[in-house]
């Protein structure tokens, strides 16, 4: 048997590839603007989070896992959401993932610990604009008030019926991350893209 070499390779599609325009061109006047940020690497990380694990992982990850509810732990371009008294969620850009793996195990070493691959199990939406605020608590009972949900703040919540992992990443412009399971993906973008309708974009 003979193969193809010259055949073009298939390559990965995000869960909101085909939603790409439409969250693009859903509001106008940079009221509210939306785009995926696709193929996020994101670890589950289960440990003792008094352990010499926990500090072990923090000195590896340059930041350590938050202890309080709802925090978020930042070191440049890789975050920490806390979401339990022993688990937190590691986000990274795309390609991270098998890299942070080894080093999040290696400093876990042979104490109670674990690290987990939850790439794929959701996909990222990122709102930013003056009215992001406004457009989310349509859907979302969170208090969404600088004041109550600031900067480096997160919360497993709803929105739209859809759970979701709400993060705010800046208080000023405003910007959040909304990270949603890849099977209600197109629900929640189509249902922000009909809630931002208001705004001046194209429903």
């Amino acid at each position: 048997m003979t193969v193809d070499i010259s055949a073009p390779r298939r390559t990965a599609e995000s869960p909101l590839a085909a939603r790409a325009t439409q969250l693009a061109t859903a509001t106008a006047a940079d009221r509210v603007r939306m785009r995926e940020v696709g193929f996020t690497t994101q670890l589950d990380l289960r440990l003792d989070p008094k352990s010499p694990a926990a500090e072990r992982v923090g000195t590896a990850l340059g930041v350590l896992p938050p202890h309080q509810p709802g925090e978020v732990a930042v070191a440049g371009e890789l975050a920490v959401l806390w979401l339990g008294p022993d688990e937190w969620l590691v986000l990274a850009p795309e390609g991270e993932s098998e890299r942070l793996q080894d080093v999040l195990r290696t400093a876990i070493g042979d104490e109670f610990g674990s690290v987990t691959d939850v790439s794929g199990k959701r996909t990222v939406l990122e709102i930013s604009g003056p009215d992001t605020r406004d457009l989310l608590a349509k859907g979302c009972a969170v208090d969404l008030h600088p004041r109550a949900f600031g900067r480096d703040r997160c919360a497993s919540t709803m929105l739209a019926r859809a759970q979701v992992v709400l993060v705010c990443r800046d208080v000023d412009t405003p910007v959040f991350r909304v990270l949603v399971r890849s099977s209600f993906a197109r629900y929640l973008a189509d249902w922000l893209t009909d809630a931002a309708a208001e705004y001046g974009g194209a429903s």
